[in-house]
């Protein structure tokens, strides 16, 4: 392992650890009025969603505090940091102030900050082909120019079965939500190209917008890449889209996994996230 180089994410990229590069996750925070939910290693993703379900109140999301950042920086000589959507969250400005910090206390050693426009699966699409220039011996400059027209080639599709946690974090119309989940809609959207919740279809029923990710990937560009879905409790739909996608695109390696917490928190129990590459 290559411990000059590191890789630095905020935890909506859904990784406690990763293998092959020298790497650390920048926490968020879930916030209610009972609890306080830290998205680390030790967080009980399924207690956490299980106990929002019940829960009525105001929540929030707390980003990594510069200093935070910092602390996962470390000691590296070159890092490579990617953060959640700056659309949705302060993550990215925190992560600007302590490249800041960190590169005047060590002018020797610099750091790359990355805005995914994204979330989750997109996320680890750029972690993973940053790990593979480090792999081929590419110079820290080399990687930087060559990783942002490469986060061009990725996006994300989710879909949703309840937007209850949108509507008390204000990210969506509570009437919007309420609607939905009385209802039964499933919504199938997009990251869109400045880093919003971007609405493409509203379905009635599970079965219906599962079958229209993969239509939605394609019409994005989709012709067959690398894709990693996450889900929030939901293997079994999880499965669905891998299983249309492997029928019409052989051999595309597809992954499919549990999502963290903030990815949890947004998703909800149901919810899934696709990230591909275009």
């Amino acid at each position: 392992m290559n411990t000059e180089i590191k890789i630095v994410a905020d935890s909506s990229a859904d990784l406690t650890s990763f293998t092959g590069t020298d790497f650390a996750s920048a926490p968020l925070k879930i916030i209610t009025s009972q609890n306080e939910y830290v998205d680390d290693k030790n967080l009980d993703v399924e207690g956490m969603v299980n106990e929002l379900i019940k829960y009525s109140g105001k929540s929030s999301t707390a980003c990594p505090s510069p200093i935070d950042w910092l602390k996962a920086f470390g000691e590296s000589k070159y890092i490579f940091c990617i953060t959640i959507t700056s659309a949705l969250s302060g993550s990215h400005n925190a992560a600007c102030i302590a490249k800041v910090d960190y590169e005047e206390q060590h002018p020797d050693r610099k750091v790359f900050v990355i805005d995914s426009l994204s979330t989750g699966p997109e996320m680890q699409l750029i972690i993973e082909k940053i790990n593979s220039y480090i792999k081929e011996n590419k110079s820290f400059e080399e990687i930087c120019n060559l990783i942002t027209p490469y986060t061009k080639k990725t996006a994300l599709i989710f879909m949703l079965e309840s937007m209850r946690n949108l509507a008390n974090n204000g990210r969506v119309s509570p009437i919007t939500a309420k609607a939905a989940g009385l209802l039964g809609i499933r919504v199938v959207g997009k990251a869109s190209d400045k880093g919003q919740l971007e609405v493409l279809e509203k379905s009635r029923g599970e079965k219906k917008a599962l079958i229209s990710i993969l239509s939605c990937m394609k019409k994005a560009g989709f012709k067959g890449g690398k894709v990693k879905i996450g889900h929030c409790l939901n293997i079994d739909g999880a499965e669905k889209p891998k299983s249309l996608i492997s029928e019409e695109f052989k051999n595309t390696l597809i992954e499919i996994y549990n999502c963290r917490g903030l990815c949890s928190f947004y998703a909800e129990k149901g919810g899934l996230l696709v990230g591909f590459e275009c």
